[in-house]
């Protein structure tokens, strides 16, 4: 319910996006995308980093008239597009959900340390 009414408040929800734009703007997320970049001889085969992905697609979608359910939707397409669809077997599905979930957690932590340290009014 406490992010249903946050959603519902323009203000607080423009203030949010603002602060996660100016996060990717300010490309304070480079020392965690630098993480991300699993090393190949190929460069060509560097691992996309689908976490980014979807937080940009998450916060695309965020607006005040969002439905906490739309949101939560959106990020099982892109995890259905990007994690489970790619996987060709369980035991790769297990891998890729585990680095999947590992590194969003690592993006997510990230993200509010930097909203907590640089941006507080983001938090409303």
């Amino acid at each position: 319910q406490t992010v249903r009414a946050l959603l519902n408040n323009n203000s607080t929800v423009t203030v949010l996006r603002s602060g996660l734009h100016a996060i990717f703007n300010e490309k304070s997320l480079d020392v965690t995308k630098n993480l991300f970049q699993e090393k190949f001889r190929n460069s060509k085969k560097r691992q996309k980093n689908i976490q980014l992905k979807c937080l940009k697609n998450f916060i695309s979608s965020l607006t005040s008239s969002t439905d906490i359910r739309d949101l939560l939707s959106g990020l099982s397409s892109d995890l259905q597009t990007f994690v489970i669809k790619p996987s060709k077997s369980k035991e790769a599905f297990k891998k890729q959900a585990s680095d999947f979930i590992l590194k969003w957690n690592l993006l997510l932590s990230n993200v509010g340390k930097i909203l907590t340290i640089n941006r507080t009014d983001s938090f409303g």
